[in-house]
């Protein structure tokens, strides 16, 4: 009998994890086929609306977590296999370009956060954490500017979102104009940066982000 209060523990903290985990598989399904709400969400996740307020109780919850799957289950494993890449810049080139095709598919988490912005940065910033190592790498073999930085990683990145992940856009197409900007990281020719001020880089990526999301 002393076991069975913890066992009953361990099979709710088993049901909890389960239910949130499907949440997250329906938002990714029901947003990623376009608008949504949290009843269709509750829905396909086969629970009910209170369930899902007890585990994401805003959209915005609900969105921060589709974004953490994306960037673990499509993004990470992507990264942690380029970390020893011999083309360690061709290897980013790739991660940015399945960046911009991930977004094109998913665009119903644009519309169903009020404010996606704020999500969007977090998420970003996790990302360009993760790509440090490969940074570093591509730049001690030459093949990406010394002078470019992981906090220059997001803004790169909404740069290439801004013009390359519209809907219509063609794969090919974005990978095409994605290897045009990439150009841009290449040692050779290249003008040094100027100094970037880190007292604004929070605002400016926020900013930039909602007027794509406008756009």
């Amino acid at each position: 009998m002393p076991n069975a209060a913890p066992r009953t523990h361990r099979i709710r903290r088993v049901d909890a994890r389960s239910s949130a985990e499907r949440i997250i598989a329906a938002g990714r399904s029901v947003l990623g086929a376009g608008e949504g709400s949290l009843e269709q969400i509750a829905t396909e996740a086969g629970v009910g609306i209170a369930t899902l307020y007890r585990h994401f109780p805003n959209r915005e919850a609900i969105v921060r977590a589709v974004l953490d799957d994306i960037l673990e289950t499509d993004l990470l494993p992507l990264i942690n296999d380029a970390a020893a890449s011999r083309h360690p810049r061709q290897a980013l080139l790739g991660i940015a370009t399945r960046l911009l095709d991930l977004i094109t598919e998913e665009r119903g988490l644009v519309t169903f956060a009020g404010n996606f912005a704020d999500v969007a940065v977090d998420a970003l910033r996790r990302l360009s954490d993760s790509l440090r190592p490969l940074l570093e790498h591509a730049q001690e073999q030459e093949e990406i500017r010394s002078d470019l930085t992981a906090d220059d990683i997001p803004r790169f990145l909404v740069m290439g979102i801004a013009g390359l992940a519209l809907p219509g856009t063609a794969p090919d197409m974005r990978a095409r104009f994605m290897a045009l900007l990439f150009d841009a990281l290449n040692p050779a020719g290249a003008s040094p940066l100027p100094p970037a001020h880190a007292d604004t880089e929070g605002d400016d990526l926020r900013t930039a982000i909602s007027s794509v999301v406008r756009d």
